[in-house]
């Protein structure tokens, strides 16, 4: 319930980001910072909150952020202008960043069995489907009938009834040894993730060579500097560098960033090109969004079986020929006028590739890390696909900017043969990413890439203090107490 609230609230939103700016005077700039808002204070936050949730006990943050995502829901509803519906967009962010992880980290210290788990995080990140599927026309639906602010409404039942189930049926779990927290850490992380994106998002307006874009990009720099520098000597750093010393491990971590990046992308240029160029409603949009949601539907809980009973290199490789396909097609055929045939079979490839990379991504982030360590693990993973989703948006919507929306950031008219050509280069973008998730599926999932994933697993064991079978033993412990 917590995945579909937050996944839901994403797919809905792009369809009615073209009723935002309208009804709030947005430029383009504008709405990418609703979206950017949220998946960059996510992205910041999902590995305080995994540590957190190790130290503090899974279900008790869990359910703080089902109230802080609902509270959110409900200022995004009532905002007044744009600077208002950011903001409670950061407040939502704050909230998911302790639900999705945090849910992870719950299904991996209760499904202990590989193989299991490799169907429950199916079935789980099949809900991610459901989402993409009912989210374009649901949204499209909110929109025609009560306008875009209806769509933050959705999430106020939906997240307090989870509250309530997690309350009566969800056991309460904590780490055996839990990390310290890393305040400068978490500093330059926020800084870093913060500087890259306004300078990109920025960068069609004021130029790349403009004071306040060179300048984000070197705050940037030096944040990312010293993050590897302060990272490294730490004890208990806030990303632990040990974990990538598993090629598996770091090869799902660039996986997740080019795959969500090709899906925010695609969201964000297929709202503004089927409303603001072809005119359609937002729910007949949304209806034209369906295939791809569809098969990400069908395809999720297909690629956990495939994961758990023939291991992740062929979801893998089908989801990075899948993007690459519809990014390719629909960069050779952009048109204002496109036969909604070709659109229909982009959106099919893409929504397959889609759906058969999450479960693979998610399981080898997990499968060999000790669970004691779940919460962080899965924060990455997690923080992998935030910042993916964030630079998507910062630089296709960089793109759309830059190419055909006009002077004053209004979509699309006023330059048709520029927008055209943005379009192009935004879904060259989109195949580029598809190529990268066919390359790392198949460089990160050899028998060399495993020994690596084993060795990186026995360090970190040796690192804590404890053995692999002490830290289950002790996570099971804990886990039998709190169901007790």
């Amino acid at each position: 319930m917590s995945l579909l609230i937050v996944s839901l609230d994403t797919t809905a939103l792009n369809v009615a980001l073209p009723d935002i700016r309208a009804d709030l005077g947005a430029s383009v700039s504008g709405l990418q910072w609703v979206i950017d808002a949220y998946t960059l204070v996510l992205a910041a936050l999902l590995m305080l909150s995994g540590s957190t949730a190790d130290r503090l006990g899974r279900r008790r943050v869990f359910r703080w952020g089902l109230a802080l995502f609902v509270a959110g829901s409900l200022l995004c509803s009532l905002a007044p202008g744009l600077g208002w519906l950011v903001a409670a967009r950061a407040l939502q962010a704050v909230g998911g960043s302790m639900l999705n992880p945090v849910a992870m980290s719950i299904i991996t210290n209760t499904f202990t069995e590989p193989r299991e788990r490799a169907r429950a995080i199916g079935v789980w990140g099949g809900v991610v489907g459901i989402s993409m599927a009912a989210g374009p026309i649901l949204g499209g639906l909110l929109v025609e009938v009560s306008g875009w602010r209806a769509i933050f409404w959705v999430n106020v039942p939906v997240g307090l009834a989870a509250l309530v189930l997690t309350t009566l049926f969800v056991p309460e779990s904590r780490a055996p040894r839990a990390r310290r927290t890393d305040p400068v850490g978490q500093l330059l992380m926020i800084v870093l993730l913060g500087a890259l994106t306004w300078g990109i998002i920025e960068s069609p307006h004021r130029g790349f060579a403009s004071p306040l874009v060179l300048g984000c990009l070197t705050v940037a720099l030096v944040s990312v500097v010293g993050f590897l520098v302060y990272e490294s000597r730490r004890a208990e750093p806030l990303i632990d560098p040990r974990f990538f010393r598993s090629v598996p491990f770091a090869g799902a971590t660039a996986t997740a960033v080019c795959a969500f990046a090709a899906l925010g992308g695609f969201l964000f240029v297929t709202s503004l090109y089927l409303q603001e160029v072809r005119g359609m409603s937002a729910l007949r949009a949304g209806l034209c969004m369906l295939p791809m949601a569809l098969m990400t539907l069908v395809c999720a809980p297909l690629s956990g079986r495939l994961v758990g009973s023939r291991g992740p290199r062929l979801p893998l490789l089908a989801a990075g020929a899948g993007m690459t396909a519809a990014g390719a097609l629909l960069a050779l055929t952009a048109s204002a006028d496109l036969s909604l045939g070709v659109l229909f079979c982009g959106y099919v490839l893409f929504g397959v590739g889609f759906g058969l990379v999450n479960a693979p991504i998610t399981n080898t982030a997990v499968s060999g890390m000790p669970r004691a360590q779940a919460g962080v693990a899965a924060a990455v993973a997690s923080t992998s696909r935030q910042v993916g989703s964030s630079l998507g948006v910062a630089v296709i919507g960089a793109v759309m900017a830059a190419g055909g929306l006009g002077a004053g950031g209004v979509v699309g008219l006023h330059d048709p043969a520029g927008f055209q050509d943005a379009e192009r280069t935004a879904w060259w973008i989109v195949s580029g990413c598809g190529l990268a998730v066919l390359a790392l599926g198949a460089l990160t999932t050899g028998r060399w890439a495993r020994a690596t994933a084993r060795r990186a697993a026995h360090l970190l064991d040796e690192g804590d203090g404890t053995t692999r079978q002490q830290a289950q033993q002790a996570t099971e412990r804990t886990n039998s107490g709190a169901a007790g």
